[in-house]
């Protein structure tokens, strides 16, 4: 049975911070301030997080969601997008992942959303495939860059 899904509480935060540093691991310094201001309302993104609960009650994954005026490819001006998506190893191939999405999607309609985006790094072909197996189009491929003024 896949994992049940439901917003994140401040009693969740060293489950979400230990999620957090494994999907972004460059950015462990900065994860527990920013689940403190998330919680504290002073955060801007994500709007929300989702978890994924197992049948032992442990959170299992996550889902950190936002809206975007712009999205690639995307047509309107209020697009719901997937900032970021981590399901467990132990958990992975049974349903985790897809009912963190669905959520995500009813998130974004709830929100007034008619498009849903997300990305992924260029040489990352799991999470490419993933997507597309929750029906997720590829559009575009890019590199972004930066220059210090």
């Amino acid at each position: 049975m896949p994992a049940r899904v439901r917003p994140v509480t401040p009693a969740d935060t060293r489950d979400w911070l230990r999620m957090r540093d494994a999907l972004w691991p460059d950015g462990s310094g900065s994860h527990a301030g920013e689940i403190a201001r998330f919680f504290a309302g002073e955060l801007h993104e994500p709007l929300a997080v989702l978890l994924a609960i197992d049948e032992d009650d442990r959170a299992i994954g996550f889902v950190e969601l936002n809206i975007r005026s712009y999205a690639e490819d995307c047509d309107t001006n209020r697009v719901a997008y997937l900032e970021g998506w981590y399901v467990e190893a132990g958990a992975r191939r049974h349903g985790v992942g897809r009912a963190l999405v669905a959520a995500a999607e009813e998130w974004g309609r709830a929100q007034g959303c008619t498009e849903f985006g997300s990305d992924a790094e260029l040489a990352n072909d799991v999470s490419a495939a993933a997507h597309a197996a929750l029906g997720f189009e590829e559009t575009v491929q890019l590199r972004c860059f930066k220059k210090m003024l």
